[in-house]
């Protein structure tokens, strides 16, 4: 079965360490995303964002620029590996940063919808909670 990759960026009107802490923080992950989001900033750590919907594991930390997790949502079917979602911060200056989303290992026949929820369920939450 083959497996999809989408990628989404945007520019965010916060700096590249806000961004970082409050993803990495059950608190500010919940406040920009409207939901419950149980999260730490520690590395093979469980977590679940969206009341739930989406769960994994963090694999990788770089402190301010790059957050890797294995990352998979309710919709999965059991069989089905986990995704990759890696979370690239850019220090754009003047407290803005772009952030981009590289989500591979989707199921096939997924991209688009996932495409679509990155910039549904974060990316419009995201701009308005930091605007």
């Amino acid at each position: 079965m083959s497996k999809e990759k989408i990628s989404v960026s945007t520019e965010i009107n916060a700096g590249v360490k806000t961004i970082y802490n409050d993803w990495l923080s059950s608190k500010g992950h919940s406040a920009f995303t409207g939901g419950d989001a149980q999260i730490e900033n520690k590395i093979n750590t469980d977590f679940t964002a969206w009341n739930g919907y989406i769960s994994g594991v963090i694999t990788k930390l770089v402190v301010d620029k790059l957050i890797i997790q294995s990352w998979r949502t309710a919709e999965f079917k059991e069989s089905e590996e986990n995704s990759i979602l890696e979370i690239l911060l850019e220090d754009l200056g003047n407290d803005k940063s772009r952030i981009s989303f590289n989500h591979s290992n989707l199921p096939e026949g997924t991209g688009e919808k996932y495409k679509i929820g990155w910039e549904e369920h974060y990316i419009a939450p995201m701009k308005e909670y930091y605007n």
